[in-house]
């Protein structure tokens, strides 16, 4: 789309179908309208060859890994997978998403803040089921049947969290 001006407009336009999920690596570079996401990571502009990038982290990161549709939808996904192969309790459904994530046994301390996000979490979406509903669905769509929205999007947001730990997002 062209503005009166002659320049085209600068958004960035959502994938859909079979291209929605490719990798990062394969997502088409504008020099005029880059990937919002990769410009938060400082992501080199292209103009020249750049061999190694000096690592940052800033409060827009976490405000975007925590917020943008991209990462809350891989969160939604994660949460989902930890109800469906976790187990049946939140102590090993938490105890699967940190060795899913981090590649390492979960600690004790570990494992206890997360459930009592969950729980409060839990509690919280119970007595507000529209805010559930929108965090549980919105963009990954309907649940899975036999999922309660409250329960969905309390494992939302431990996955979200678990997506943001240092060890996920900083190679150390």
């Amino acid at each position: 789309m062209w503005l009166k001006s002659g320049f085209p407009t600068r958004t960035w336009v959502h994938d859909k179908g079979e291209n929605e999920y490719r990798r990062g690596l394969y997502t088409i570079w504008r020099r005029t309208v880059p990937y919002p996401s990769m410009t938060t990571f400082d992501a080199p502009s292209r103009e020249t060859c750049t061999f190694r990038r000096l690592p940052t982290n800033t409060p827009l990161q976490a405000y975007v890994t925590m917020n943008d549709p991209v990462y809350v939808e891989a969160a939604q996904a994660l949460g989902r997978r930890l109800v469906r192969e976790g187990g049946a309790t939140p102590e090993a459904r938490i105890e699967y998403g940190l060795r899913l994530v981090l590649g390492r046994p979960a600690s004790n301390a570990e494992m206890a803040s997360l459930k009592e996000l969950y729980e409060a979490e839990l509690s919280h979406y119970r007595e507000h089921e529209k805010d559930a509903k929108k965090l549980a669905t919105n963009p990954l769509g309907a649940l899975p049947e036999g999922l309660s929205a409250a329960e969905a999007a309390a494992w939302t947001v431990v996955a979200n969290v678990l997506l943001n730990l240092d060890g996920v997002l900083v190679k150390s």
